[in-house]
This record gives C-alpha cells, sequence and structure tokens, in this order.
C-alpha cells in the first residue's frame, strides 16, 4: 500500500523553539519537518501542528508554524485528546431537505467527501507526544504513518523504543523522501521538479 496525497494530511508534532537543543539530531529533524510540510503545500495536502504547553516549551519553530495551517495548544500529551481528531475528521454536514426529500430510511447516509483518513505524523518527543497522538489517531481509525527521520527524542534509545511500539500498533514507519515519492507516484507529476528540488 502506498501513501496517495489525495488522502493524506500532515501532522507535525511539537517542534518547539525551547525543546529542540536537547533533542537529538535536533537540527536534521526540524529541516526534515520543514521539507515536508513544503511537500504537502506543493501536493495539495492540509498541514497541522501542536504545541505542548507552549508557555513552557515556547513556540513551534517558525519555518514549521509558517506551513501549519492550524496549531492546537495541548497539556494532554496526546493531541486528539485536545481536539486534534476533529480537526482531522470534521463532524459530517447535515443532508439538507425539504418536504419532498426522500423519507430518513431511504437518504443516503451523510458523508463528508474531502475525508481523508490518512495522517502522515513526525514530531517530538517520539516516545512521548508523538507515540501517544499517534496511538489515539490508530484507535480512533485512522491510517497513521510515522516519518522515521523528522521525529526524535532526547535520546536515540527513547526514538527507536516509540517505533517499535507504534510499527508493533500497526503504524507505517517512512522517511521523507518515501513520503515525497510515493505523493508524486510519477516524474510526470505537475510538483514533481519542485520536489526533487526540495529533496535535493
Amino acid at each position: 500500500m502506498l501513501l496517495d496525497a489525495a488522502e493524506s494530511q500532515l501532522v507535525l508534532v511539537d517542534y518547539q523553539i525551547r525543546l529542540l537543543p536537547a533533542i537529538f539530531e535536533g537540527a536534521q529533524v526540524v529541516a526534515n519537518a520543514v521539507r515536508l510540510g513544503q511537500l504537502a503545500r506543493l501536493m495539495e495536502v492540509p498541514v497541522w501542528g501542536t504545541e505542548q504547553s507552549p508557555s513552557k516549551l515556547g513556540a513551534n519553530v517558525a519555518e514549521v508554524k509558517a506551513l501549519c495551517a492550524q496549531t492546537l495548544s495541548k497539556m494532554h500529551f496526546s493531541g486528539v485528546e485536545e481536539g486534534l481528531g476533529e480537526w482531522l475528521r470534521p463532524p459530517a454536514k447535515p443532508v439538507g431537505g425539504n418536504a419532498r426529500s426522500l423519507p430518513k430510511h431511504l437518504q443516503k447516509p451523510a458523508s463528508n467527501a474531502d475525508e481523508r483518513n490518512t495522517v502522515v505524523i513526525a514530531g517530538c518527543e517520539t516516545h512521548i507526544c508523538l507515540l501517544q497522538t499517534a496511538l489515539d489517531l490508530l484507535e480512533d481509525e485512522f491510517d497513521v504513518w510515522v516519518v522515521t527521520d523528522a521525529c526524535s527524542s532526547r535520546t536515540e534509545r527513547n526514538r527507536d523504543a516509540a517505533f517499535d511500539r507504534l510499527a508493533g500498533a500497526g503504524a507505517e514507519l517512512v522517511t521523507t523522501e518515501m513520503v515525497a515519492f510515493e505523493w508524486l507516484r510519477t516524474a510526470e507529476h505537475p510538483a514533481f521538479k519542485s520536489a526533487q528540488a526540495l529533496i535535493k
């Protein structure tokens, strides 16, 4: 199964100013997060952000925050506990009608035509906020793809333990380039040259 840009959303978790200096390979992780956000924008994939206790840890770095349509401030480690799921899967709009409408039992159930059930997620700290958010998304029946080279923790051991647990729970583990080329699918994609320039 390959990623499909038309069914994807990107969530960037807690790339915060005061947290990043302690993060293993923090500069490279942020560079990949920015690259992911730019790729998402090129391919019209919605981008969301989260910030853990921003009054203490600061906002997300400006390059990441600028790419997000909205950023959720949270106190729970899982963004889902604070409403991220509603952003990713807004409630279906009720079906309108009039007196001549079909009876309710004959109407098709309302569906959200723009529903995107694939969540591509990356962030810090992988073993805490990213892990808990991703596990809650899996429980809410989203397909979750974790971008490993755009994730980190204060230690490699914690990061890698999170990857093991996420894979065991059903998340797909991918890299930034895997996401880019699966969203593109072909060298004939109109965004191919721009995407290739971001990756190089």
